[in-house]
């Protein structure tokens, strides 16, 4: 093993940016990747991360030679050493969404094995690309002060400034105090009214204590994705939210698309594309309270079926009660790996918006074991995106059409939209 650069500063050009919010730099016949730059940028560069290899992480600390795509950062508490929440702050909209688009179609090249121009477009609401987000959550830190984590860490930056989200909803909460390893799920709902629920601390087994590795991150990750106490301390802690003037209850920790533009495109897009038609049987898989399956619903008209199946039964609830009208939606609790084979009905469409991990193997085998003729893909990560197009190719389907859209502005994140048609 080479002797660890850790901590050095090293002059490099920026090249092609990458998945995760970096350009790619080589200096002495390493890859360099170096966040707070754009390409074609002289820089000098602290390395922030080597264990060894081929690669190691570093950040741009100083710029020699300044893109044309560079403004000033608009989040003052993501810079070199800062949270990891905007990490395009400091380039332009636009050049944000050409470096977006380039990830996007370089992600479909290398792991599907499709070239394709790729587009990536502005959501209603964004604006300057200030103030778009509905809903965050934050970490509270040992002395019970909310926060963001920083990049690649566990530690938190106090500082309740990002950009992102209106400053009216942090109004008084870095003056409180709060159970130390909590969580704050603040969001502004469809009526403008704010809700902040503080979530129980994860309960971690001894290796998520004391394993600073990855079998320690992967154990605190494990522990805080189960259910926990929740306590709305302000506002009610159940939002409304609206998509084609239809209301929607549900839980503000429950899921909903973060962008206040996101769910009524998204539903146009899934409208359309669902070639449904009616008597059509149709899945609505990973379907949250049901926005996808309400627009299925109406392709397929009373004479035909939606099942959504969604892993949170509180949220199957809520879309139960949203959708009370629609006879024809059937939702159904589980996870969808294992509830795909119990849908006794035969499906013409399927919609799938997956966690970021994607759908994954399993899943799309055994829904094209079911014959759709189309699918619908919503994906929020390129990487994960890619995979299960080269999973749907490998099932019998073709990517046909594809749109990707600026769900994260002053981010490197991007949502894609695919729709597979049958071979």
């Amino acid at each position: 093993m080479s002797e660890s650069w850790f901590g050095l500063l090293l002059e490099v050009e920026l090249g092609a940016p990458g998945h995760g919010g970096f350009c790619v730099a080589r200096h002495d016949g390493r890859v360099m990747f170096v966040r707070h730059g754009l390409p074609g940028e002289r820089v000098v560069a602290r390395v922030t991360e080597d264990r060894g290899g081929s690669f190691c992480r570093a950040d741009a600390v100083e710029i020699l030679s300044a893109s044309p795509d560079r403004v000033d950062a608009r989040c003052p508490i993501s810079g070199p050493g800062g949270s990891g929440c905007c990490d395009y702050s400091h380039a332009t909209a636009d050049a944000g969404r050409r470096m977006k688009a380039f990830v996007v179609a370089e992600q479909l090249r290398r792991v599907a094995g499709i070239e394709r121009d790729v587009r990536v477009d502005e959501l209603p609401g964004t604006g300057d690309g200030t103030g778009w987000r509905t809903r965050v959550r934050l970490a509270v830190d040992s002395g019970g002060r909310p926060g963001y984590h920083r990049y690649r860490s566990s530690s938190i930056v106090t500082e309740l400034s990002c950009p992102q989200m209106d400053s009216a909803a942090f109004g008084g909460l870095s003056e409180q105090q709060w159970r130390p390893g909590a969580e704050l799920q603040v969001a502004l709902d469809g009526d403008g009214e704010r809700h902040v629920v503080e979530i129980a601390p994860a309960q971690h087994s001894s290796t998520g204590r004391r394993s600073p590795g990855r079998r320690g991150a992967s154990a605190r990750r494990a522990a805080s994705s189960r259910s926990r106490p929740e306590k709305a301390v302000i506002g009610s802690g159940r939002v409304t939210e609206y998509v084609s003037n239809r209301a929607w209850t549900l839980d503000a920790t429950g899921f909903w698309q973060a962008h206040r533009g996101a769910p009524q495109v998204y539903t146009d897009v899934v409208g359309e594309w669902a070639d449904a038609v009616a008597g059509d049987g149709a899945w609505d898989l990973y379907g949250g309270v049901g926005v996808f399956a309400a627009a299925l619903a109406h392709r397929v008209g009373s004479t035909g079926r939606v099942a959504s199946v969604e892993f949170s039964r509180r949220a199957a609830e809520d879309g139960r009660s949203a959708l009370h009208d629609l006879p024809q939606v059937m939702f159904v609790p589980g996870r969808v790996e294992r509830s795909i084979d119990a849908l006794a009905e035969p499906v013409s469409v399927a919609v799938l918006d997956p966690p970021r991990a994607g759908a994954g193997r399993d899943v799309i085998a055994a829904l094209a074991a079911r014959s759709p003729r189309s699918v619908v893909h919503v994906g929020c990560d390129p990487a994960s995106f890619a995979r299960d197009t080269s999973l749907y190719r490998g099932a019998g389907y073709e990517l046909v059409d594809m749109r990707a859209f600026d769900a994260f502005p002053l981010t490197s994140h991007v949502e894609c939209i695919g729709r597979f048609v049958r071979r």
